[in-house]
């Protein structure tokens, strides 16, 4: 067998694993970007038509037993805050995922977002604007 025979094989499966190590897919420990404390657990899954949604699946030492979104203006008002999508119609493009929204529930706004996997795929960028104005939390993989 040639060696082009055994290596060939292995070429191609290269772009996948690329890809899969640069999906935002999977759980998520949230990090406060003022404490530095970790604040819940988001899962990050992506849907039939591309677009890429994040849902609270744990929160991490709430202030209060299973909080509800009383500040949200919109369809998630009065709703407990685990379960909660959080994360909306994020595509991916050259630099990351953006055109999507994210929710900070503590304070019911949404805000424009975008987000970017760093050191490997192993941390997640995750940034929220409002007009220029942008906060970011880089959130780890688990």
């Amino acid at each position: 067998m040639r060696p082009i025979q055994l290596v060939l094989p292995l070429l191609l499966a290269l772009p996948a694993v690329a890809f899969a190590q640069a999906s935002p897919v999977g759980r998520w420990k949230t990090i406060d970007d003022e404490t530095n404390k970790a604040k819940s657990i988001v899962e990050i899954t992506q849907a039939a038509n591309g677009s890429y949604s994040g849902r609270i699946v744990e929160l991490i030492d709430p202030s209060q037993p299973n909080p509800v979104c009383d500040k949200c203006k919109d369809d998630r008002k009065g709703k407990p805050i685990t379960g909660m999508e959080i994360i909306r119609g994020m595509k991916a493009d050259r630099s990351g995922f953006s055109g999507g929204t994210i929710l900070k529930p503590d304070e019911g706004k949404v805000y424009k977002s975008k987000m970017e996997l760093v050191e490997g795929g192993a941390k997640l960028k995750v940034s929220g604007c409002v007009a220029f104005i942008c906060k970011s939390q880089v959130w780890e993989r688990i």
